[in-house]
């Protein structure tokens, strides 16, 4: 008897729907076809042992199980669940009418229990999008999966759960009220900007990354609160929006980094990768490809702490994706496309001994250590980054004040106006003023088109942009990341236009474009 059950294959961020063809006849072998990897092929071994302690037994016949199309490689165990079902289907132990309404998903154990696996959001969008009655997924999946609506999504806490589903018996299938689980997590966050004494002039600038959506980097000796701002950065954003928030919830699902249970991710990721971190952990890929740290933090925040510390390869495979915002893992086998649009945000001393320019310390390195210091953090990359901030350790009078700083919810306001502005501003242009990009929603996404109709300098203004690039020998995209950053002090300050003093201000956040900066104090 021949039986058709269907799952799919998650690929990077695309999904192909794969068909399980069960065909059993007279013999003892079994065979399974259709570039199946080793998990696959030890899934008879568990499916063998699931059914058997359910009080099932497979019936001694030749099975032959293929998984089409069959050119494209199936890799990890949940094809266990569509094969044990097609296993009984063919051997006529279960009901077979229902078997093509139903895409299915899951890990077996050796108990019959079902156990949660990754992808599965991806996939039941592939399941709605193929017109399939509904989704069976593990328990633990099944919010997840129940996201998307239109498509009945079942959490089955076994094998004997399915059996009797597919036998007849009636499941009720899970309901998620998405827009309102969403809506009522946004507002919460463990760290506020009232508990960070002084620095008003680095949360100025944190400020202007938040409303714009700019890179940005801070320098200062150790102790000087970059991390602690930093950390707290989240709390400033604007919220998500539900596509943001569907979009790096697919991310997490095929990374397998949803915790069980999770719905939707609520609030914009904040990722912090240790200085020690390799290039395929970074950008993602590996035998089995999936998202690194930078995809990891789409729509949200990429933080590294003591950034010369990082490998210089490391830093360097980030300036396409900074650019881009997406990212592109061709290998000899498959070329995969990640989303990786994110805030880059990053601290470092000021040299070796972190205490260069600083008042209250002695500097030990010499201007050779201090320069090889900085060169670590190559020219391309820092053009990248918008916004350069010097910050100096907090007096002591500062840090024992008992008055609180402003919070974080009255920033975050400002922000969400200035974002407002920009959603208004970039809201009717067409997809294809991106430049393939998608939706322009932020000032730092503007392409030079667009700089010159939103941010055109005034002829004071271009004077002084004109004294800044020779001055400090400004490249290009400095010029450009400088526009941007005016653009955004300007919406942040209710302006329609650009002027000078915007310009000024977002000249003063290209601290380490001055040639002369390894020899000044700070």
């Amino acid at each position: 008897m021949l039986t058709k059950t269907y799952s799919a294959e998650v690929t990077g961020m695309n999904v192909v729907t794969v068909t399980i063809e069960t065909h059993m006849s007279k013999g003892v072998l079994l065979h399974v076809s259709g570039l199946a990897d080793t998990a696959v092929k030890e899934s008879f071994d568990r499916i063998k042992a699931a059914i058997s302690n359910i009080g099932g037994k497979i019936p001694s016949a030749e099975l032959t199980v293929n998984l089409s199309p069959a050119d494209i490689k199936k890799e990890g165990s949940g094809y266990d669940l569509p094969m044990a079902i097609g296993i009984l289907g063919a051997s006529e132990k279960i009901r077979t009418d229902m078997l093509g309404q139903y895409m299915m998903v899951g890990e077996l154990g050796l108990d019959g229990s079902l156990r949660p696996v990754r992808g599965v959001l991806p996939l039941a969008i592939k399941a709605r999008a193929e017109k399939f009655k509904g989704l069976i997924v593990p328990v633990e999946n099944g919010r997840e999966a129940a996201v998307v609506n239109n498509l009945d999504v079942y959490g089955m806490p076994s094998l004997v759960d399915v059996i009797k589903f597919f036998n007849g018996e009636k499941y009720e299938p899970i309901v998620v009220d998405t827009r309102k689980e969403f809506y009522e997590n946004q507002s919460h966050f463990d760290l506020d900007y009232a508990d960070v004494r002084g620095q008003e002039n680095v949360k100025r600038a944190l400020e202007i990354a938040a409303a714009g959506g700019h890179n940005v980097i801070m320098i200062g000796p150790p102790g000087s609160g970059k991390s602690m701002m930093a950390k707290r950065l989240p709390s400033i954003l604007p919220p998500l929006t539900l596509s943001e928030s569907l979009e790096t919830t697919k991310v997490y699902s095929v990374a397998g980094k949803l915790s069980q249970g999770t719905s939707l991710l609520y609030q914009r990721p904040f990722r912090s990768p240790h200085h020690s971190i390799s290039q395929v952990a970074l950008v993602g890929g590996g035998v089995n490809p999936r998202p690194g740290e930078i995809s990891l933090a789409h729509n949200g925040v990429l933080f590294c702490d003591e950034l010369p510390e990082f490998s210089r390869s490391v830093l360097e495979v980030m300036r396409q994706p900074l650019e881009d915002r997406t990212i592109t893992i061709s290998r000899a086998k498959y070329s995969i496309e990640f989303p990786c649009s994110f805030m880059f945000v990053a601290s470092m001393n000021p040299c070796p001994c972190g205490y260069y320019g600083d008042p209250t310390h002695h500097c030990v390195c010499t201007p050779g250590q201090i320069q090889r210091y900085l060169n670590k953090i190559s020219g391309p990359l820092l053009d990248r980054i918008d916004i350069q901030c010097e910050i100096q350790a907090v007096p002591f009078a500062q840090l024992s004040q008992m008055k609180p700083g402003e919070p974080s919810a009255t920033i975050r306001e400002r922000v969400i106006k200035a974002r407002q502005i920009q959603t208004e501003r970039f809201g009717s242009l067409p997809l294809g003023e991106s430049g393939g990009k998608g939706r322009i929603h932020c000032n730092a996404m503007m392409t030079e088109r667009m700089l010159h109709e939103f941010a055109e300098p005034d002829a004071a203004s271009l004077d002084m942009l004109r004294m800044a690039m020779e001055r400090l020998k400004l490249s290009a995209r400095a010029y450009s990341r400088i526009l941007k950053v005016a653009r955004t002090i300007a919406d942040l300050a209710g302006s329609e236009k650009v002027e000078s003093m915007h310009i000024a201000e977002a000249i003063g956040y290209r601290t380490l474009d001055r040639g002369d900066w390894a020899e000044r104090g700070m």
